[in-house]
């Protein structure tokens, strides 16, 4: 009876094994997606079918990307995904350039770092940044220059540092990434040497990554005001504001608009949309993703006859994106919600 049952046994294991073991399309679907398009083609992310970056990078890189992100560039940390869901991943993306995956030699590569950083200025400094910071945008084409397929990455970032070894380094250096701007420095003039030297200055790199000095402070989610003024006179305040320092209003509307019927809206919730145009353009130049929160809306509220006044904290917001870059600019519009808010109440 037992001997009958096994086989019946054993296919109901591996059906269940089957079908909990976690599929790479889906988790691709769920996570990546949305920022490396739907067939890996790039979007806000990279490309990631891109023949040179497939047969350029290996499974090790992947997968420490895909667990370490980088810091304040974009590509955020999957610290959830556990190593049978990042196995997934990478098999699943590597779908993308068929046969067998690339690997490296795992020596440490010793050179001359004071060559290598004149080498890195002389050749490197213009895309990824003087202090290889990357280049600034996202692979966006609103955000980047449309010749280019991807940014420039920043080698001076402890994600990429912790998954680019030397020898994947090099190797970028030695063929370049065809697609990109990407040259091959054997091709331009650099002899083998001139290159292991250049990696053993970004490899120095690791010592103080750009990434370790990301400093944005953010409160509460929600800057809160009280007004001494009734809602009307506190409207045309934050109006008077705004326009002194510089920014269009662009319209007024009740918070409930276009959830109830017109007649029915709660006059004593009011949003004021108001743009900076020249601010508007760069940080969508930095991140489009920032148009989910601008142009610049502040709510006014009146409750039981004590008026308020509202904002989103943008540094919040900010966090979530992962852009260094982009702090700088939701820095600037918290300030400017503060001074104008406080003016506006006084």
């Amino acid at each position: 009876m037992i001997k009958q049952l096994f086989p019946l046994f054993l296919m109901l294991l591996l059906s269940l094994t089957a079908h909990s073991a976690p599929s790479g399309q889906q988790l691709y679907e769920t996570h990546c997606a949305v920022c490396h398009g739907s067939n890996g083609n790039g979007g806000v992310g990279v490309p990631l079918a891109l023949p040179d970056f497939q047969y350029g990078v290996t499974d090790e890189f992947l997968s420490k990307t895909i667990l370490h992100g980088r810091p304040g560039r974009v590509m955020p940390a999957f610290k959830q995904l556990n190593d049978s869901e990042i196995k997934a991943l990478v098999k699943y993306i590597r779908g993308w350039a068929p046969g067998k995956p690339v690997t490296h030699p795992t020596k440490k590569i010793s050179g001359n770092i004071q060559h290598g950083k004149q080498l890195y200025q002389q050749h490197c400094a213009s895309c990824h940044g003087a202090n290889g910071e990357g280049g600034i945008g996202t692979g966006v084409t609103f955000s980047r220059p449309r010749d280019l397929a991807i940014i420039p990455p920043a080698l001076n970032n402890s994600g990429f540092l912790t998954s680019a070894s030397d020898q994947v380094i090099k190797a970028a250096l030695m063929n370049g990434r065809e697609g990109t701007p990407m040259v091959s420095y054997l091709k331009q003039g650099l002899t083998e040497k001139d290159i292991d030297d250049v990696v053993s200055y970004i490899r120095s790199f690791e010592k103080d990554p750009l990434d370790k000095k990301r400093k944005i402070e953010a409160g509460d989610k929600i800057i809160e005001y009280e007004s001494p003024y009734d809602l009307s006179t506190t409207i045309e305040n934050i109006k008077k504001a705004a326009i002194g320092k510089n920014y269009r209003i662009i319209r007024e509307q009740t918070l409930d608009h276009g959830l109830v019927e017109a007649r029915k809206e709660n006059k004593k919730q009011t949003i004021i949309y108001f743009c900076n145009f020249q601010l508007l353009f760069e940080a969508l130049a930095v991140d489009p993703r920032v148009g989910l929160f601008l142009p610049c809306r502040v709510t006014v509220v009146e409750d039981k006859g004590q008026v308020k006044v509202f904002a989103t904290d943008p540094r919040r917001l900010s966090k979530l994106f992962n852009n260094n870059e982009l702090d700088k600019l939701c820095t600037e519009m918290y300030e400017t919600y503060e001074s104008i808010i406080e003016e506006a109440t006084l």
